[in-house]
């Protein structure tokens, strides 16, 4: 796993502290443990593959919608640092 240089600088854990074994143990399978460790998981990826469809095709997912979720998984993000 990449250390995450944010935490390595300051000590503290950033909004993004998570998302890479989230991730991992999505691919493994194991849903619930990847919500447990890092909840935006699913908004995260879902924002990043309609951020990536849209840069390639540029017209295939409207520019509103990868707006809308990405304020939406800055949201949850910042939600799931404050409780974390």
């Amino acid at each position: 796993m990449l250390p995450c240089l944010f935490k390595k600088l300051t000590g503290f854990d950033c909004m993004g502290c998570g998302f890479q074994r989230a991730f991992f143990l999505l691919l493994e399978g194991n849903i619930s443990d990847a919500f447990k460790m890092f909840p935006p998981v699913f908004t995260s990826i879902l924002f990043l593959i309609s951020l990536t469809i849209g840069i390639f095709t540029r017209s295939f997912i409207p520019h509103k919608l990868i707006i809308f979720l990405g304020f939406l998984n800055a949201i949850i993000m910042l939600i799931s640092y404050y409780f974390k």
